[in-house]
């Protein structure tokens, strides 16, 4: 229950200070809060105000930003796993290595690359394939 509260309010919170308007709200609060330094005589409590909240914001952000990354990271690789699965010529061993350790994980980035560098053919491929890529630019 708490659960699928907290992914539906992270959503809607992370979609909606991801928006251009929410970026000028939060910038009028800055312009507000920096015209109103005479008023009150550039106090501490004046700063106060503004570091606490900014503070505060950035606190409860991270938690949200941080749900939406690990939901949206999750799902990709839910995405990978099926294709890597549903295609013949793909290893299934692949299936599942984000739950292995960096070290691991460039282990085998390692092999792999050993092993393309190992096939002359593979080697000039790729070269043409960068190259594309890079052009498309």
């Amino acid at each position: 229950m708490i659960e699928m509260f907290f992914t539906r309010f992270a959503s809607r919170m992370a979609s909606w200070t991801g928006q251009p308007f929410t970026f000028v709200l939060a910038l009028g609060i800055i312009v507000i809060w920096g015209i109103s330094g005479p008023l009150f005589q550039w106090s501490d409590t004046w700063q106060l105000v503004i570091n606490t909240g900014t503070t505060i914001v950035t606190f409860l952000m991270v938690f949200l930003i941080q749900n939406a990354q690990n939901r949206d990271a999750s799902a990709m690789q839910v995405k990978l796993d099926e294709l890597i699965r549903a295609i013949e010529s793909a290893q299934n061993g692949y299936i599942g290595i984000e739950h292995l350790t960096d070290a691991q994980i460039c282990s085998l980035r390692d092999a792999l690359e050993k092993e393309i560098d190992a096939v002359p053919e593979l080697i000039a491929q790729r070269q043409v394939e960068l190259n594309r890529l890079i052009e498309r630019r």
